[in-house]
């Protein structure tokens, strides 16, 4: 069966294996899941678990927000996500649901919102070329030839300037490096969509459920403490009048 977690994407980072091994890493902080909603065949017309993430002050909650969250008697959350495929007889009202569904070397399928850049031309948006700047030319970032003149409209599709970035995309089969159940913390092996702070999706891979790679063990760095040497006590060495050295008069 399925399963799924919401986090927070904290930045990317690099991590060595015990060979010397240097893995690309990206840092999830995952705090405890809730389980705020329980969607049945008979209800709602298939099953499913929603999700609560991020604690917020009820004065910030709406009325449906905080009235949705107090059947499972929960604080109100900020984010809200379904997880569908799951075995709904595991899960129950107000559940903490933590890292330790999953282990070290799971592929997973991260859900992330993209950065966004704006309003941007072809050239940034599609990849497309620039034309001649150069020998009398009056084409140099224009979208180009809009196609045939018979339906006298633009097809749908057609790449133009416009809003670029801010799309969900799901990067599928990311293996996962290690899992601090400590920290609340997973990490993902590549990068994943979106800006630091964002919130991303992870669940089990849809191409290859269950499949669980061979890990290698991660160096473990520990500072080292200094270790504290006794003060022994020195002894004073009183000079007395032999052992002071003579004084010398020049003449």
């Amino acid at each position: 069966m399925k399963k799924g977690i919401l986090g927070r994407k904290i930045g990317m980072t690099q991590v060595f294996t015990k060979s010397g091994k240097l893995v690309p890493v990206t840092v999830v902080e995952v705090e405890p899941n809730v389980v705020t909603q329980i969607k049945t065949l008979e209800n709602d017309g298939y099953e499913a678990i929603q999700l609560g993430f991020d604690t917020k002050r009820e004065k910030l909650a709406t009325k449906a927000s905080a009235g949705h969250t107090s059947k499972a008697n929960i604080t109100p959350k900020r984010f809200f996500k379904e997880i569908k495929g799951v075995d709904i007889n595991n899960y129950s009202l107000g559940q903490e649901i933590s890292v330790d569904i999953f282990e070290a070397g799971e592929v997973v399928d991260v859900t992330g919102t993209t950065k966004g850049h704006g309003f941007q031309g072809v050239i940034k948006r599609h990849n497309q070329s620039r034309g001649p700047m150069g020998h009398g030319s009056h084409y140099h970032r224009k979208p180009g030839s809009m196609g045939t003149m018979r339906p006298m409209r633009v097809f749908k599709g057609k790449k133009l300037p416009g809003h670029m970035g801010v799309l969900t995309v799901t990067i599928q089969n990311l293996e996962i490096i290690a899992v601090d159940k400590e920290n609340n913390v997973i990490l993902v092996k590549g990068n994943i969509p979106g800006p630091k702070k964002s919130l991303v999706v992870i669940k089990t891979s849809v191409k290859n459920p269950g499949k669980v790679n061979e890990t290698e063990e991660l160096n473990a760095y520990v500072t080292e403490t200094p270790v504290e040497v006794a003060n022994e006590e020195t002894p004073v060495v009183e000079e007395t009048a032999e052992s002071a050295p003579a004084e010398t008069t020049e003449e």
